[in-house]
C-alpha cells in the first residue's frame, strides 16, 4: 500500500511556473548603464525635435527676406506667426534663425569641448613645466570677465566680417577655462590609478593611454560640460545680436529679437514677432538642462539612488512615510 505525501503550504495540483532569468549579459548591462530616467527623455525628446526643425525647417519655407505689403499682420493661415514691420514672415525667420543658433551653439560646444581637454587633460597627464603653464594660461582667462570681453571683440571686428563662424570662435575663447580646471581635477585623480600607472611602466604610448585609458572615464563629465557649452553660446549670442554686436548677413534668434525690440514690436502690441524666438531658446535651453542633470545622475551614483529613493517616497501613501520616519528616529 502506497502512502502520497501532501504539502500543507501549496495544494498538490498547483505546479509553480519556472522562474525566468535574463542572461548574464543582460544582467551585466543593467548593473552598468544608468536607468532611463524621465528627465533625460523629456529633454532629449525637446532638444531632437528643435534639431529637426532647424535642419529641416528652412528646406520647408520660403525666403526669409522677402518684403510684403501686409505689415503687423496677425498669426492667419497664410503666415502662421505673422509678419514683420516690413511684411517679412517670422515663421520663416524662425526656422532660419533656429538653425544658425545652434549652428553657433554645438560649434562653440565642440571648440570649446576640445580646448578644455587641450589645456585640462593632456598637461595634467603630462604635469610638470606644461602643467603649471596650461594651469597658469588657463586661470588668465577664468579671471577675465568673459561678457566685456566678448562685446570688446564683437565691437573691434568690423560688422561685414562678423559671421557665424567668427561669433562662435569669439564665444569658444571666454567659455572653455572653467570645463578646463574640472577635466584637469578629474585627469589628476585617473592619473594615479593602479591601471593607469600599470600602462605606463609596461611602456605604452601616451597618446593610447590618453584614449584607451584616460578619456573613458572623462566621457561623462566632458558631455555635461559641452551642454553647458552650448546653453551658455546660444543665451550669448542672443545677448550679442540684442547689443547689436551679433552675427550680420544671416538669421538668428537673436538677430530676430534684435530686429524686433528695433522695430518697437512691443509698443505695437507685435508678440508673435519677440515670443516664438525667445521661447525656442528656453525651450531649447531647458531641454538642455534636463539632459545636463541626468548626465549629472550618470556621473554620481550616489545622485541617482538619491533620485530614485526620492521617487519611491513620492509614491507611498502619509501611513506608511510615517512609518519609515518612525523607523528612522529608533
Amino acid at each position: 500500500m502506497t502512502t502520497t505525501t501532501v504539502s500543507l503550504d501549496e495544494p498538490a495540483s498547483e505546479t509553480r511556473p519556472p522562474i525566468e532569468e535574463r542572461p548574464a549579459s543582460r544582467r551585466r548591462l543593467n548593473g552598468v548603464l544608468p536607468s532611463l530616467s524621465p528627465k533625460l527623455v523629456v529633454g532629449l525628446a525637446l532638444a531632437a525635435l528643435i534639431v529637426l526643425w532647424a535642419i529641416v525647417g528652412p528646406f520647408l519655407v520660403g525666403d526669409p527676406n522677402a518684403i510684403s505689403t501686409n505689415m503687423f499682420a496677425f498669426p492667419n493661415g497664410q503666415h502662421w506667426l505673422g509678419t514683420t514691420q516690413t511684411g517679412q514672415d517670422v515663421w520663416t525667420q524662425l526656422a532660419y534663425g533656429t538653425r544658425g543658433s545652434l549652428i553657433i551653439g554645438f560649434a562653440v560646444g565642440i571648440m570649446a569641448t576640445v580646448l578644455s581637454a587641450i589645456f585640462g587633460v593632456l598637461g595634467a597627464y603630462i604635469g610638470g613645466a606644461i602643467d603649471e603653464g596650461f594651469s597658469l594660461f588657463t586661470n588668465v582667462f577664468l579671471v577675465i570677465p568673459g561678457l566685456p570681453l566678448v562685446i570688446v571683440i564683437g565691437n573691434y571686428v568690423p560688422e561685414s566680417q562678423r559671421g557665424l563662424f567668427l561669433i562662435a570662435v569669439v564665444l569658444a575663447i571666454t567659455s572653455w577655462a572653467g570645463s578646463a580646471r574640472v577635466l584637469r581635477a578629474v585627469t589628476l585623480s585617473v592619473r594615479n590609478r593602479d591601471y593607469v600607472s600599470a600602462s605606463r611602466v609596461s611602456g605604452e604610448k601616451t597618446w593610447r593611454i590618453l584614449v584607451v585609458e584616460i578619456l573613458p572615464n572623462l566621457i561623462p563629465v566632458m558631455a555635461s560640460q559641452f551642454v553647458f557649452a552650448v546653453i551658455f553660446a546660444i543665451l550669448g549670442e542672443a545677448g550679442l545680436s540684442f547689443l547689436g554686436l551679433g552675427a550680420s548677413g544671416t538669421f538668428t534668434l537673436g538677430t530676430i529679437l534684435f530686429h524686433a525690440y528695433n522695430d518697437l514690436a512691443l509698443t505695437q502690441g507685435a508678440w508673435w514677432w519677440f515670443v516664438p524666438p525667445g521661447l525656442v531658446i528656453a525651450l531649447f535651453g531647458c531641454a538642455l538642462s534636463l539632459i545636463n542633470f541626468a548626465i549629472d545622475e550618470i556621473i554620481n551614483p550616489k545622485l541617482r539612488d538619491q533620485t530614485r529613493s526620492a521617487r519611491k517616497r513620492w509614491n507611498l501613501t502619509r501611513d506608511q512615510l510615517k512609518a519609515i520616519e518612525q523607523e528612522d528616529v529608533r
